[in-house]
């Protein structure tokens, strides 16, 4: 299957949105949208980045 930038991005962002919101119902929205989804969007980008070296290594051997 080959994927390009939408196809890989897409779904982290729906998850990234879908947490944030369901967290909205045990945390304040002041709290989620201020302290926890930078941190989350900063975590699944960085994971993103290694996920996709990785693979361009794994695919390169």
């Amino acid at each position: 299957m080959e994927f390009d930038f939408a196809r890989s991005v897409g779904p982290l962002v729906v998850i990234v949105a879908v947490a944030a919101v369901m967290l909205t119902t045990v945390m304040t929205p002041s709290t989620v949208f201020m302290m926890v989804l930078p941190s989350m969007i900063v975590f699944s980008v960085v994971a993103f980045l290694f996920g996709m070296k990785h693979g361009e290594f794994r695919a390169g051997a």
